[in-house]
């Protein structure tokens, strides 16, 4: 059975998370495409740059990556990958549902597959090009959906009539001369920059915010202990400290900076790594 919004919504809010980790899941859901070539995503993916996800959220980069750190641990299992080069936007996805025998039990009654009944709020290549009949591509349909697709993949700074002057040599080159439309979502996505290509000039990076000097001391007691090897310092610290002394630290940096019980056992795992106490 196929994963819907309504069940991953649901699944977000029976997860243990903080109030900003809830937030940030409910921010990427919002991005899922539920279509395959909505927006040019394969089906449960979302597409967001960090200075963006940043500013939705109204926290430091800093401090998004302690959240994002929290949902990857999570039940959610949250994955991210930048497949389409440096200043391309992060792919997300929430891989606990890709196993269809774990859903099955919470799957939502109703077909809520689609992000919206309406059709330009999606982007799906349907229908077929005639290759040899209009070649500039602002008196075709195709033009808005080129535009709205090639954000997230590898031709994002190129532009929407160079990408249809080139898919339409590389057909003809073929003898194609009628190709599904979804062809060209596939030359899109294995799209290859041409030597000497020149490429439209990047946009100023957004201001970012100003981090609370309480985010940015927590940020750095976590980074001193990478959360993938949390449970071989808990089990140290706890050896070393014993667990009633080791559960004392964690509630003084809840009390300390208000935080959720996962990030204060990140926070004082990094403190002992800092004083010696275990190693990294």
């Amino acid at each position: 059975m196929e994963p819907t919004t309504g069940l991953i919504l649901r699944r977000i809010t029976q997860t243990k998370l903080s109030v900003s980790a809830h937030k940030l899941a409910t921010i990427i859901l919002d991005g899922i495409a539920w279509k395959e070539g909505y927006n040019g995503l394969s089906r449960g993916t979302a597409a967001f740059t960090l200075t963006d996800l940043a500013c939705k959220m109204g926290v430091s980069r800093q401090y998004l990556t302690v959240l994002l750190t929290e949902l990857e641990a999570s039940q959610l299992q949250l994955t991210r990958q930048k497949p389409n080069g440096k200043y391309a936007p992060w792919l997300f996805r929430f891989t606990a549902f890709d196993e269809e025998d774990e859903i099955e039990d919470v799957a939502s009654g109703r077909d809520d597959t689609s992000l919206s009944s309406k059709d330009y709020n999606k982007t799906v290549f349907s229908g077929h090009i005639n290759i040899n009949e209009i070649s500039n591509v602002f008196q075709t349909c195709w033009a808005d959906l080129i535009k709205a697709a090639k954000t997230v993949l590898p031709c994002w700074n190129v532009d929407t009539q160079v990408i249809w002057d080139r898919f339409l040599a590389f057909n003809r080159a073929r003898g194609n001369e009628k190709v599904p439309a979804g062809f060209l979502l596939g030359f899109m996505r294995r799209w290859r920059t041409a030597p000497g290509t020149a490429t439209q000039p990047k946009e100023a990076p957004s201001p970012q915010p100003t981090p609370d000097p309480k985010e940015r001391e927590i940020y750095e007691q976590i980074k001193a202990a990478p959360s993938s090897n949390r449970h071989f310092h808990a089990s140290d610290l706890c050896s070393k400290i014993g667990m009633a002394a080791y559960e004392a630290r964690v509630l003084e940096v809840i009390r300390q900076f208000g935080c959720q019980r996962f990030t204060a056992m990140l926070a004082v795992h990094g403190r002992a790594v800092l004083a010696g106490e275990i190693a990294q």
